[in-house]
């Protein structure tokens, strides 16, 4: 099974980065650790969120090239129009 021997392998990276005792390497792996329920998971299970994540990206970014817009209908009209939303519900102008 390959969560098996993903997990087999995860605990190999975490005995030799606690041999070496790297800090950075330690707090990172803390970090798995913390998260090592999902992350076998995702071996598991064929699901993602990069999808949203490049939308909530595309989003911070015209919301920082924008430098403010005084209404936020205009602003979702953007993001939508943006993504490529056909009916937004929004009249501008």
């Amino acid at each position: 099974n390959d969560v098996v021997e993903v997990k087999k392998r995860l605990l190999a990276f975490y005995r030799k980065v606690e041999e070496a005792k790297l800090p950075a390497f330690l707090k990172a792996i803390q970090t798995f650790k913390n998260w090592q329920v999902e992350i076998l998971n995702s071996f598991s299970f064929g699901y993602s969120n990069g999808f949203l994540e490049g939308i909530n990206n595309k989003t911070k970014v015209m919301k920082r090239n924008a430098y403010g817009f005084r209404r936020f209908d205009h602003f979702r009209a953007k993001i939508l129009l943006n993504l490529k939303y056909k009916e937004i519900g929004v009249h501008l102008g």
